[in-house]
């Protein structure tokens, strides 16, 4: 059993932390937060060890009644690997600081730049190449959803090019700071950073992105457009999307045909916070055209991720050598369809 540590126990953090205590061969030594709230409250009540980012707020926790074990310097020492789920732009100042001095493991999240963590990591493309690294950083939710379908499309046809069109949610559902209220926002940048976050990933396939916001919590939505190498049929391409461990195809005529009702049925499959773990793909747009191949899918930003962080686990301390083979043990313990 690997000793493990989340370092920021808030909307990806405290998924993480629950995936891995779902492991038999990884526990969660402890959590740490900056603040008193509820999930620090949740986090004690749920039997991890809590930790303080922040030191000087001490007092705050215990006029707040929430226990502490120490401070996330003494949770460090601790640990196998740290699992940095820190705001953007913290964890590599983490790196540098914190855990490159104390020789400690590392993995961070899809708001850290991949230049200054040296390595990205999806489990289905690029497990093997990550074995036994120090920093890994696995991808944010977006570029999560493209690779886990463009990877089986990659292996089936081959890629010529890839265009897609990503429809973002405005913020997370608990978040009541954020906008746009009554907006679409498009983000002029072209490509938005999500195709070239793709590439660290699948270096041989060109993608670019188009980005815009709209006002909804709940997913975010991706229309891609594929030219393909080699001929294949849009069965062939579905067949590919149901072999695949963490893409789930489903169908708009059994009232799957938004993102509100996929959150409804991730909460029918009694799934621990509503998490959709797989990507959703509409089999209705599913085509192949002339050697192009048209598809929408949806993105569970809130949780997509959490199952590569503990592949990501498992190939930075060497607990299998095998991607596919830890992926279907993180699958069955997740539930994972």
């Amino acid at each position: 059993m690997k000793n493990i540590g989340i370092n920021g126990y808030g909307t990806i953090g405290k998924r993480v932390a629950d995936a891995v205590s779902a492991q038999d061969d990884m526990k969660i030594v402890g959590v740490t937060k900056r603040s008193p709230d509820f999930e620090a409250q949740m986090a004690v009540k749920k039997g991890y060890d809590l930790y303080i980012s922040a030191p000087e707020k001490e007092s705050q926790f215990e006029e707040a009644g929430i226990e502490v074990s120490g401070t996330a310097d003494e949770l460090f020492e601790k640990l196998d690997l740290v699992v940095d789920c820190t705001p953007g732009g913290i964890g590599s100042q983490n790196k540098t600081e914190i855990y490159e001095k104390i020789g400690l493991k590392a993995i961070f999240e899809g708001g850290e730049d991949h230049d200054a963590i040296g390595s990205s990591f999806n489990a289905e493309a690029n497990y093997e190449s990550n074995i036994g690294k120090d920093y890994v950083r696995v991808v944010s939710c977006n570029t999560t959803g493209l690779c886990r379908t463009l990877k089986p499309v990659y292996d089936l046809a081959g890629i010529k090019k890839v265009r897609a069109v990503m429809v973002r949610r405005a913020a997370d559902p608990n978040d009541a700071k954020k906008g746009p209220i009554n907006a679409i926002v498009p983000t002029t940048e072209v490509p938005s950073h999500h195709g070239p976050d793709v590439q660290t990933i699948i270096p041989d396939v060109t993608v670019i992105t188009m980005a815009l916001m709209v006002p909804t919590t709940l997913m975010h939505t991706h229309n891609i457009m594929v030219e393909l190498e080699n001929n294949v049929t849009t069965d062939d391409v579905l067949d590919a999307f149901k072999e695949a461990y963490r893409v789930l195809p489903i169908q708009k005529s059994l009232k799957l045909g938004s993102t509100a009702e996929i959150m409804e049925y991730a909460k029918d499959l009694g799934r621990s916070r509503g998490n959709m773990y797989e990507i959703p793909v509409w089999e209705e747009s599913v085509n192949v055209e002339d050697g192009e191949l048209f598809y929408m899918q949806a993105v569970h930003q809130e949780s997509d991720v959490v199952p590569e962080n503990v592949d990501a686990i498992r190939a930075m301390l060497e607990l299998e050598d095998d991607g596919e083979k830890s992926i279907i043990k993180t699958n069955k313990a997740m539930g994972i369809l």
